[in-house]
């Protein structure tokens, strides 16, 4: 073999032995990833919570209620927990809701009213009374039948005006009774169920101060009640200015089944 083919030989040798040593080197080792440390877990408590949806009013069965864990900070005062009431389930069965409850809403012993207890006089805000007036069960003096429990209404009295009778005729007037006033239950009824949308019954039971309920009292005594619905947006106004009656205003006389309007 000639000295330049052996030269070129030798040098291609070298060079591939060359790129085989470059090529066979370890790469540098990664730089080490820092590793966060984990969070301590967070420190729960287990609280008395509705299994289902509880509406007011219901008895409360051991199957409505569950364990479930809650964040020990978000645990506030009224809840009832496990370590606290071990018993819990045990104890609060058989208690009657004063409000009603969502699934996984924890239970508050302020919204239960004890078995055996009076459920209307549990649910009565403080101060108040629950009266129940006559209503016709048609719904013709109850805005149709439809006032519902929780509903606000204004108290509408009729009666016969003693003094313009005098001269002849059967003379009737209607007054504004009363405004803005709770119905706590409508017969025994005392929350809407079931999507029910008409409800009626022989009584509405509302709720007076003491000195309201005197009012009412007395003039279902001496004449008809009628009750009118109020909108949700003007409930908890309380009652509004009355008119002043206009100068001309006149009576209706209603004589042998004919009414008359008569001048003052």
């Amino acid at each position: 073999m000639k000295p330049a083919r052996l030269a070129v030989l030798a040098i291609a040798l070298v060079a591939g032995g060359g790129a085989a040593y470059m090529m066979s080197g370890d790469e540098p080792p990664p730089a080490p990833v820092a590793q966060a440390e984990a969070p301590p877990p967070m420190p729960t408590a287990e609280v008395l919570v509705a299994a289902a949806e509880l509406p007011l009013g219901q008895t409360l069965q051991p199957a409505d209620l569950r364990w479930q864990r809650w964040p020990q900070d978000a645990v506030a005062a009224g809840y009832i927990t496990r370590s606290a009431s071990p018993k819990g389930i045990e104890e609060t069965a058989g208690s009657v809701l004063r409000a009603g409850f969502l699934p996984g809403e924890p239970i508050r012993e302020q919204k239960l009213a004890k078995a055996g207890s009076g459920f209307m006089s549990s649910i009565l805000p403080p101060g108040l009374r629950a009266v129940a007036i006559v209503t016709d069960s048609r719904g013709s003096n109850s805005a149709g039948g439809f006032i519902l429990p929780n509903d606000y209404v204004d108290v509408i009295r009729t009666f016969r005006d003693e003094d313009a009778s005098r001269g002849g005729g059967e003379v009737q007037r209607s007054e504004i009774l009363l405004q803005d006033i709770r119905v706590l239950a409508v017969g025994q009824l005392i929350q809407e169920k079931n999507g029910t949308n008409v409800v009626t019954g022989e009584t509405a039971t509302l709720a007076l101060t003491p000195s309201q309920a005197e009012t009412i009292t007395l003039a279902q005594k001496v004449g008809a009640l009628s009750l009118a619905l109020r909108s949700l947006a003007d409930s908890g106004r309380g009652a509004e200015p009355e008119a002043k009656p206009q100068a001309d205003a006149g009576l209706t006389v209603v004589r042998f089944g004919v009414s008359r309007q008569q001048g003052k």
